[in-house]
């Protein structure tokens, strides 16, 4: 890697000390931004399709026409990669509505900031080695997720007020926040989605309540039902997973993280959360490495 990082700022690579945004760009003024945080195994950006999705849903639900092609947009993470000399890193691509005049209300017309910048992190797959060094520690706190109907949660947009809130109540050793809908039923993390097993079942709350569709929420769906393991995606009260025989999360960095305390309840892994991570750990291996 480079002494210095290179970030990709609206076409040029710049070193991270002179990537600098607009003080007036709607990305920075409002939160006017889509984003997506990915993964790079060996070079290969994983569910690349996926987050390609659902960055064009967020973009499609802010009437951000940015007018960028998939091929430019993976052509972007590419030059960033190569030009930090990295294979397995976590990567982070923005677009923004750009500088526009002061107004709350956008402008039909954009021409976007697009930002594209990566670092190193260690080698997936079946080789790989944890981005976490124990099992995460969990409260739950009392701010709520905002309602669907106010900001959709499928939008994932710059603006994490929400979630750095949550964060602010946690105690100083918790890694992760768990917070509820506004009808007090379990929603997701901060930055994660959350799933757990009872009786040999996986549960996840569903994303028709307010929960982001996580890719790797959804991998991990996908690998249960190849596997034959139950699912189930419905609304939970906290009694639901505190009941739990396994915990875990995921999310991009983390993959499927083990949870071991909620509240200080002692729950952990377990044999569904072992399989399910040694196939993610397969399917990366075949997709990137392989």
């Amino acid at each position: 890697m480079t002494d210095e990082p290179l970030y990709h700022v609206d076409g040029t690579l710049v070193p991270a000390s002179e990537a600098t945004v607009s003080v007036d760009d709607r990305g920075f003024r409002y939160g006017d931004a889509a984003f997506e945080t990915l993964r790079a195994y060996g070079g290969t950006v994983f569910e690349w399709e996926h987050h390609v999705e659902r960055l064009e849903a967020t973009c499609e639900t802010l009437s951000l026409e940015h007018g960028l092609s998939t091929d430019a947009l993976q052509g972007r993470i590419g030059e960033t990669l190569a030009a930090n000399d990295l294979a397995d890193a976590y990567v982070r691509l923005s677009i923004t509505r750009g500088v526009q005049p002061g107004k709350l209300t956008p402008q039909p017309e954009v021409d976007p900031t697009v930002i594209v910048y990566a670092k190193p992190l260690s080698r997936g797959g079946l080789e790989g080695e944890s981005v976490w060094d124990e099992s995460a520690t969990v409260e739950t706190v009392e701010t709520r997720k905002i309602p669907d109907a106010a900001l959709p949660a499928s939008a994932k947009t710059h603006n994490y007020l929400n979630g750095i809130l949550a964060r602010t109540e946690l105690s100083s050793d918790v890694d992760e926040a768990v917070l509820f809908d506004a009808a007090n039923h379990v929603a997701e993390g901060t930055t994660s989605n959350l799933f757990f097993v009872r009786d040999g079942v996986l549960q996840t709350p569903s994303t028709d309540g307010p929960v982001l569709p996580g890719i790797t929420r959804e991998v991990v769906l996908e690998l249960a039902e190849e596997a034959g393991v139950s699912t189930r995606e419905g609304t939970y009260d906290l009694e639901d997973v505190l009941a739990a025989d396994e915990v875990f999360l995921t999310n991009r960095t983390w993959e499927l993280r083990p949870v071991a305390t909620v509240d200080g309840r002692e729950i952990g892994g377990g044999p569904v959360t072992d399989c399910l991570s040694r196939l993610y750990d397969e399917r990366v291996e075949e997709r990137c490495y392989g």
